[in-house]
C-alpha cells in the first residue's frame, strides 16, 4: 500500500505563493498613480477656477494635465521598470550560463549558502542536491539572487498600469469640477478631492500595514495645501487681469 506525500497545510491569510511581495507593491503603486492624479489635475482645475468660470479653459486645462501626467507617468514607469528588468535578466543569464559551464563549484555555492542560514553541512548539501534536480536554475536565483525568472516585470505593463492609474485618479477632479453648478464648483471639487485622497491614503496604508489614520490625515493635509494654494494664485491672476 503506497501513500501519498504529506502536503504542505497552507494557513489562511499567509502569503505561501510566490510574487505576493510583487502584487502588493503593482498595489500599492496603482494607489499612488491614482493619488497623484487626483491631486495634479485637482490643482490645475482649481486654479483655473479661481482665474475664470469659464467651463472651456477649465476643460483644457484639466485634460492637458490629465494626458501630460498620465503620459509622463508613464514614461517615468517604462525607464524604470526597463533599468530593473534588463538587470534582472542579465544576472538570470549570468547564472544559467555559470550552470552551464562550471555546474559542480554552483552546487558548493548553494550549498553553502543553505549552510549559512543554518542548516548542517549534510542536510544543505541534500537540499542543494534536491533543488538542483529539480530546477537548477530557480533555485540559486531564489537563494542567491532573490529573483523569479516568471516574476521579471514588463517595463508595457508597468508603462500601461501607471498611466491607467493616473487617468482613474485625474478624471475624479474633472467631474467635480465640470458637472455642479459655477457657485458650487469649486467647493464641490474640494470636497470630493479631500475624500477620494483619504480613501487612497487608507487603502495604501492597509496594504504597507502602517497607521490608516496618520497616512489619511498626511495625505488629505498635503492634498487640501495643494488646492488652497493654486486656487489663490487662480484668484489673484484673475484679480490681476493678467488673465
Amino acid at each position: 500500500m503506497t501513500t501519498e506525500p504529506a502536503r504542505p497545510h497552507r494557513h489562511e491569510g499567509e502569503p505561501h505563493q510566490g510574487g505576493v511581495a510583487k502584487r502588493l507593491n503593482w498595489l500599492r503603486a496603482g494607489v499612488l498613480g491614482a493619488n497623484d492624479g487626483i491631486v495634479s489635475v485637482a490643482a490645475i482645475v482649481v486654479g483655473v477656477a479661481g482665474a475664470t468660470t469659464a467651463s472651456g479653459p477649465i476643460l483644457t486645462a484639466g485634460v492637458a494635465g490629465l494626458v501630460g501626467g498620465a503620459i509622463s507617468m508613464a514614461l517615468g514607469e517604462y525607464v524604470s521598470v526597463s533599468s530593473q528588468s534588463d538587470s534582472e535578466r542579465a544576472l538570470i543569464a549570468k547564472e544559467r550560463r555559470e550552470l552551464a559551464e562550471m555546474p559542480d563549484e554552483e552546487l558548493d555555492e548553494l550549498t553553502s549558502l543553505y549552510q549559512a542560514r543554518g542548516l548542517s553541512a549534510a542536510t544543505a548539501r541534500q537540499v542543494a542536491v534536491e533543488l538542483t534536480e529539480k530546477d537548477a536554475l530557480a533555485a540559486h536565483l531564489s537563494a542567491e539572487l532573490n529573483i523569479d525568472e516568471d516574476d521579471v516585470v514588463s517595463p508595457w505593463h508597468a508603462a500601461g498600469a501607471s498611466a491607467a492609474a493616473f487617468t482613474i485618479g485625474a478624471v475624479l477632479p474633472l467631474l467635480a469640477i465640470l458637472l455642479p453648478p459655477e457657485e458650487w464648483r469649486v467647493p464641490v471639487t474640494f470636497v470630493a478631492v479631500l475624500l477620494a485622497l483619504a480613501l487612497t491614503g487608507a487603502i495604501s496604508a492597509h496594504i504597507g500595514g502602517s497607521s490608516r489614520r496618520r497616512a489619511t490625515i498626511r495625505v488629505v493635509i498635503g492634498g487640501a495645501l495643494a488646492l488652497a494654494a493654486t486656487y489663490g494664485v487662480g484668484l489673484l491672476l484673475g484679480a490681476s487681469g493678467i488673465v
